[in-house]
């Protein structure tokens, strides 16, 4: 995801001069090309977020359209006050672009996990939150954020993640996609677990029952006529995030089902509202907080 990003902002950034990256000293291995070729819209201002946000919202102000870029905890929670006022109150063109999603960190401990951004970031007035879960929908979110009014939060996973949706599929800022079509059940999922949710559907198959899969890249807004659509079949529903229970897209489509006057079954997978004491791979994690196929799917 991350060189898809840094290549879909390169690309425009030679024709458009009003694109300007912002680092809290990291990104190494992905900003260096970037800072090369743009040097003078490119700026490290070190281990200061809260500056990084300030500085970029000046840019902004100024006619940029500026991107933001550091691991999630940092750039959504460190400097939050500065994108609740700089980035949310004033709407300005700031593009927080946050890397490492849910546990993608995992071997760096709970400071470096990112399991409340998503709750966090849509409770902003004005603030877009963008959860792209492959390539494809990094390329599309990236390509609309160029001429998108107001600030956007972007959340990646890392790199090497595999290409789920064709190459020339269009996705828009709002609209979720139907990834997988079925009738029995219904699995809603966003950000780094859209993988993980292809793999789930065909270990369901192989159970005999047929699951439809979703897609949401964009939490807000929400794609409520994709919702609408989903509990009209009246088949169970189920989200996946790799985020805590509170707060993320099983949050959001719970509140949507609570006041759409439809009863459906419904389940949040996600993880528990605790921090991970776990030190290892985000797949061991994973497996310490539960999130398997074994806790929620059994042969009926």
């Amino acid at each position: 995801m991350r060189k898809t990003f840094i290549s879909t902002l390169m690309n425009k950034a030679r024709d458009d001069e009003r694109i300007f990256v912002i680092t809290p000293d990291l990104g190494f291995s992905v900003l260096e090309k970037f800072s090369e070729e743009f040097p003078n819209r490119f700026l490290n201002v070190g281990i200061a977020e809260q500056n990084a946000v300030g500085v970029a919202a000046g840019l902004a102000l100024s006619g940029k359209i500026v991107y933001v870029y550091s691991i999630i905890p940092f750039v959504t929670m460190r400097c939050f006050e500065q994108v609740r006022v700089d980035a949310a109150y004033i709407n300005t063109n700031i593009r927080l672009v946050g890397v490492g999603a849910g546990l993608s960190y995992g071997p760096a401990g709970a400071t470096h996990h990112s399991i409340e951004d998503i709750a966090i970031m849509r409770s902003l007035p004005n603030m877009t939150v963008c959860c792209p879960g492959d390539p494809v929908e990094v390329r599309n979110i990236v390509e609309q954020s160029f001429e998108h009014q107001g600030p956007m939060y972007i959340r990646l996973a890392k790199n090497g993640e595999p290409i789920i949706h064709p190459e020339d599929r269009k996705i828009a800022i709002g609209q979720a996609v139907k990834v997988i079509d079925g009738q029995d059940l219904a699995i809603l999922t966003t950000s780094n677990t859209l993988e993980l949710a292809v793999k789930w559907v065909e270990m369901l198959r192989q159970q005999g029952r047929q699951c439809m899969l979703v897609s949401f890249p964009t939490i807000k807004p929400l794609d409520q006529e994709m919702l609408k659509s989903v509990i009209s079949l009246n088949i169970p529903v189920f989200t996946l995030e790799e985020h805590s229970v509170i707060g993320g897209l099983g949050s959001a489509v719970s509140e949507f089902i609570a006041e759409s006057g439809k009863a459906v079954k419904f389940k949040r997978i996600a993880l528990p509202d605790k921090f991970s004491h776990y030190v290892g791979s985000q797949q061991y994690i994973r497996e310490k907080l539960g999130m398997t196929f074994e806790n929620y799917f059994k042969m009926s």
